[in-house]
């Protein structure tokens, strides 16, 4: 079975298949899936290893992420994998639990099993690393916000000004004892949160002790455990903001085992939009980041990249817009859903 009989079954000419092969955007779907279950029908399995030997590329993509069992970036990597099937390449996930060293030793597994491309979302990485994964070739885009100060393509929101809004919301509820609970990573994501939130506070001339922010690992436990540490303050904040919405998890669940109730006694707010936010009870007030959009965006943008197309009309850097979900659990009535 070769490509030759694949083309003659379906009528069409060996290069339409070849492009159904590698590059199934440029192909009317109807005739696309036509190919495609007639190779199905057919069995037929192209010969990857020879198709990369021609080419000079593995059709590979690295996509690396900061946490698996964090919701939004299951949702993000879905994004990614629904582009880069399209394209005809394999996503290779790796997790770096936030830990740069952890992030580097996949960096190198990934360019010895030279990828074409890698996606870094939250990197730790510094921008030597980066430098020495361009040395070798290999294509990169950033998602989100990365410790180094490169200048490589990114997708991104303005986590800083998410938070800021997040932050004059609970004030204009009349909130003035807020805190705030972030994750030790992703660290610089979760640094321009707190500037953000300080600065809004700051405008409104509303005092932040330093006991009201707290830090912690970005899970549920998280969240609980610093929840529990601002209920014990002598002067317990009456609002809360979190940098994630397992954070915010966390610390509905301290309410509940004190007996707070949400909103009533305790206002809440995360940040992310995880599909249990708004399944709760109450229903969880959050900056809804564009998930989804940010993975598809980004491998758009690393394909562009990888064929070279860097032209006026394609971004270098693409800045998505947040939204501020106001459900049940800040108290300022439920507006959107």
């Amino acid at each position: 079975m070769n490509i030759k009989e694949i083309a003659g079954r379906a009528g069409v000419s060996v290069a339409t298949v070849s492009r159904v092969l590698n590059h199934p955007e440029h192909v009317a779907e109807k005739t696309r899936e036509h190919v495609l279950s007639l190779i199905e029908e057919m069995g037929y399995k192209p010969n990857w290893f020879a198709r990369g030997l021609n080419s000079n590329r593995t059709y590979t993509i690295g996509l690396m992420i900061p946490n698996l069992l964090n919701p939004a970036y299951v949702e993000m990597a879905k994004g990614v994998e629904e582009i880069a099937s399209k394209r005809g390449y394999t996503t290779l996930l790796c997790v770096t639990v936030g830990d740069p060293q952890k992030e580097r030793k996949h960096v190198q597994t990934l360019m010895d099993r030279r990828v074409d491309g890698m996606l870094l979302v939250s990197s730790a990485l510094e921008d030597d690393d980066i430098f020495r994964i361009k040395e070798r070739g290999i294509s990169i885009v950033l998602v989100g916000e990365n410790k180094g100060n490169s200048k490589e393509p990114t997708v991104r929101i303005d986590c800083g000004e998410a938070a800021a809004n997040a932050a004059r919301h609970l004030l204009s509820c009349g909130y003035r004892e807020i805190a705030m609970v972030y994750g030790k990573s992703p660290e610089t994501e979760n640094q321009n949160k707190i500037c953000g939130f300080q600065r809004a506070l700051q405008e409104a001339s509303v005092a932040i002790p330093e006991e009201y922010l707290v830090c912690e690992k970005n899970t549920i436990e998280g969240g609980a455990a610093a929840a529990r540490k601002l209920f014990e303050l002598s002067s317990p904040p009456r609002a809360i903001f979190t940098s994630s919405d397992l954070l915010a998890l966390g610390v509905m669940e301290a309410a509940r085992e004190t007996g707070r109730s949400i909103p009533k006694d305790l206002a809440l707010v995360g940040f992310d939009n995880i599909r249990i936010a708004e399944l709760m009870e109450p229903r969880l007030s959050t900056v809804a980041k564009p998930l989804r959009r940010m993975g598809i965006y980004g491998t758009k943008l690393l394909f562009n990249v990888m064929e070279n197309i860097d032209d006026a009309s394609k971004k270098r850097e693409i800045v998505l817009k947040s939204k501020l979900k106001i459900r049940k659990s800040c108290g300022g009535g439920e507006k959107t859903p």
